[in-house]
């Protein structure tokens, strides 16, 4: 034998149809399925895929305590509130350069930069 000598499977429409059937009774999931008939279960998954039985694929679900919940809705508010204040600073911040690029215009200064070194200079 090769080194890379590999066993090929090719399976039938009937024996998919089958083992899709067969975990559709739930009895068995597909990591059982796949042991008791030697069958990768991603294999089985891209069957579900395939023949689109979207029924059969894995789900998930989030089990949460009402503290979790609660928690979650007060952290989701507390972001609401930050992202109105980020929002509000960058405001503030964009009318006092606007403030400033006017003050420095009516002052007769070329730029803001020229005004502010004039204001932090103390005499």
């Amino acid at each position: 034998m090769y080194k890379n000598d590999k066993v090929i499977r090719r399976y039938s429409e009937s024996f998919k149809l089958k083992i899709l059937d067969e975990l559709t009774t739930g009895k068995l999931n597909k990591n059982q399925l796949g042991k008791l008939y030697g069958i990768n279960p991603t294999t089985i998954n891209e069957w579900i895929r395939k023949y689109e039985r979207k029924d059969l694929m894995n789900t998930r679900i989030k089990v949460e305590t009402k503290d979790e919940i609660t928690r979650i809705k007060e952290l989701q508010k507390e972001i609401e509130q930050l992202k109105k204040l980020l929002l509000k600073k960058d405001l503030d911040a964009m009318v006092e350069e606007s403030y400033l690029e006017v003050a420095a215009e009516k002052l007769g200064y070329k730029s803001v930069t020229e005004l502010k070194k004039k204001l932090n200079t103390k005499p």
